[in-house]
């Protein structure tokens, strides 16, 4: 009899405990859960640098190529910003067309666009690429309205003749002026034709060209994280 009392008590405090936990509180307490399960699965904006062997790194450890060293910046600051390395040697604009629908798959805050490099080296058609340049921030201004573009200017040498040189510089601000993108005039700035921060090729920079280059974006990226 005394073991049926106790086991009726047990209920009846379990049960007591349940209900004064009421409805609303019950609610409350699933909310807050919802909202931290949604902000441990909210990603980090996403800073997203799509170039060529520059942006990829080529010649040093990929993490010490200037996109790695935004991301160390941010990360120094406590800015919570994801950055992708959308560089591949050898790229031209037309390459550049053809893959950047992949990178698009997931919106980004803020898009740097580095290519024509290899466009100039080889003589192509400044028509076609300056058409790419274009085609390309269309596809991330049609897609991503909001997201911020900045289109890093470049300087080949004048190994096309000193013409076709002047008229490739010239791209950058008459595309970036069109579309209506910030401008980083030239991307190795204190970086190109310096032997010492250079590779053998005297294309690519080193690991200490690539902190110069490191500022000349930053100087451009700061207000905008």
């Amino acid at each position: 009899m005394n073991r049926i009392l106790y086991s009726l008590l047990s209920i009846f405090t379990l049960t007591s405990v349940f209900f004064s936990c009421g409805p609303a509180e019950i609610e409350n307490k699933t909310e807050v859960e919802n909202t931290e399960v949604a902000a441990e699965k909210k990603e980090k904006p996403i800073i997203l640098f799509f170039g060529n062997s520059l942006t990829a790194g080529y010649g040093i450890e990929q993490d010490l190529a200037f996109p790695g060293l935004v991301q160390d910046r941010l990360d120094s600051l406590g800015k919570e910003y994801k950055v992708i390395n959308g560089g591949l040697s050898g790229e031209t604009t037309a390459g550049g067309v053809g893959r950047i629908d992949w990178f698009l798959e997931e919106e980004p805050a803020i898009f740097i666009l580095e290519l024509g490099g290899n466009d100039g080296l080889r003589g192509i058609e400044l028509s076609e690429t300056k058409k790419n340049l274009e085609i390309i921030i269309d596809k991330v201004q049609s897609k991503y309205p909001d997201t911020k573009i900045l289109l890093a200017g470049m300087q080949i040498p004048p190994n096309m003749g000193q013409e076709y040189t002047e008229e490739f510089q010239a791209i950058y601000p008459e595309v970036a002026k069109t579309k209506d993108v910030e401008l980083i005039p030239f991307l190795l700035l204190n970086v190109g034709g310096i032997k010492e921060l250079n590779l053998p090729d005297g294309i690519h920079p080193t690991a200490e060209g690539h902190k110069i280059v490191l500022e000349n974006i930053w100087e451009h990226l700061k207000d905008d994280v």
